[in-house]
């Protein structure tokens, strides 16, 4: 197992690997609710979404660790799923075995070109300071989500966000875990994310956060496998009517550019952690992550959980010591238990995660320094990819932002030159998904 996984010359162990696959685990274990709430409203089936959602998490984030070997797990992805329920099932109109047949369509157009080189050669292209800028943006952007599901950060209509309320009960856990994780990494105590999680997942039972189970065993429901190729309510094959509706494909490509630039920022922000990003911002063996990552969206579509995608929360278990592709197995497994035993797993609030994720933000913000402030082509850009990617709160929206800047503050200053032909295709590609948007 340590030759297999490379665990001596990444200076890691089994031990310190399982416990980062739990870590990166219960960070993630809330899409196993979450997922499955969202494509209900698209209508699909709740058991089989959470059968979907957590098979489909466990067998491409093993694939990962696997052909990949790095500690990078997948699962259906945040965004791309409401865009299935909310616009295509609901604004649009299609059931819901089109909507993942759109998914399993984006999912082989980005695979062929992973194949062919071109999304590897699109992130080379990619200048030293854009790629410091995206791990700084999701570093942020990952602080943003764990406050946000700590109840520390609230919506609020006339300031867009604010502060929670300190004595709501989920404001308390969320604090309790950011603490707790703050002082166990001070003392360097090992597997400090993951015993910060614990400690306020426990303390969130008195406070009524962390809720009792409302059973031990969950029934599988396998119904949704093979969706694509399922007849609609009008009797149309899903994939027939993904590919003879232009309209349709629209939305193909629309998913397309933000499972792309996603699971680059993803990377990026793992490689970082674990230890695997290269001195000039590139990440090591990118394309076996490439290859699986992009197979993950078409599996996703074929078992109906939605676009399954790198999570960034993976970067919690890289943090805490994950290196190599057994962290991923190890998520994996717990992934497929978890198809079985989804009553219990869903016990550990989003708001227990919080300080672990935050924590994250604040490892990633390092990179800061890496940036020279002082000229605008490098600054701003950057700028605008770390303020772009939380604000909008979209990793793909963010990095769009970023590239077009680039290219219009190349030309003003006269620095043509120095766009690569990849970030021209990558500039433009852009500013047409923001026009489709």
């Amino acid at each position: 197992m340590e030759q297999f996984f490379k665990l001596g010359e990444r200076g890691s162990s089994v031990s310190t690997e399982l416990r980062a696959g739990l870590t990166t685990f219960l960070a993630m274990a809330y899409i196993i609710v979450v997922n499955p709430l969202i494509l209900e409203a698209g209508g699909v089936p709740m058991t089989a979404a959470v059968t979907a959602t957590c098979v489909g998490a466990g067998v491409m984030t093993i694939a990962m660790g696997l052909f990949a070997n790095r500690p990078l797990a997948c699962a259906s992805g945040m965004g791309i799923n409401s865009i299935v329920a909310y616009t295509l099932c609901g604004a649009m109109g299609l059931g819901w075995q089109t909507a993942m047949a759109v998914v399993f369509i984006e999912g082989i157009a980005i695979l062929l070109l992973v194949l062919c080189g071109l999304r590897e050669a699109i992130m080379d292209a990619i200048p030293v300071s854009l790629r410091h800028g995206i791990s700084i943006g999701l570093g942020l952007f990952i602080a943003m989500i764990g406050l946000k599901d700590g109840g520390i950060i609230l919506a609020n209509e006339d300031t867009l966000v604010a502060l929670g309320n300190v004595t709501d009960p989920t404001f308390l856990v969320g604090f309790i875990s950011i603490v707790a994780t703050v002082i166990l990494y001070s003392m360097s105590i090992k597997g400090s994310l993951l015993w910060g999680i614990l400690i306020a997942a426990i303390c969130g039972i008195p406070l009524g956060v962390t809720q009792a189970p409302t059973g031990v065993v969950a029934p599988l429901d396998f119904s949704t496998f093979g969706a694509p190729f399922m007849a609609d309510a009008d009797g149309v094959m899903g994939i027939v009517k993904a590919i003879t509706t232009p309209t349709i494909l629209l939305f193909a490509f629309s998913l397309m550019m933000s499972d792309f630039f996603d699971t680059m920022g993803t990377a990026m922000a793992v490689a970082k952690q674990g230890e695997f990003l290269t001195d000039d911002g590139k990440v090591e063996d990118i394309k076996p992550i490439l290859i699986v990552d992009s197979a993950a969206a078409a599996v996703g579509g074929l078992m109906g959980a939605s676009s399954i995608t790198t999570f960034v929360e993976s970067a919690s278990g890289a943090a805490d010591g994950g290196r190599s592709g057994l962290t991923s197995v190890l998520a994996g497994i717990l992934f497929l238990l978890a198809a079985f035993f989804s009553p219990l797993i869903s016990c550990i609030s989003s708001a227990a995660t919080c300080g672990a994720l935050v924590f994250v933000g604040f490892l990633m913000m390092s990179e800061v320094t890496e940036i020279d402030w002082f000229d605008v082509l490098d600054g701003f850009p950057t700028f605008m990819i770390i303020a772009g990617i939380p604000f909008t709160y979209s990793i793909s929206n963010g990095i769009g932002l970023g590239f077009i800047t680039y290219v219009v503050v190349a030309i003003v200053t006269g620095r043509v030159k120095q766009i690569r032909p990849l970030m021209w295709v990558a500039a433009a590609a852009f500013l047409a998904y923001f026009l489709l948007l």
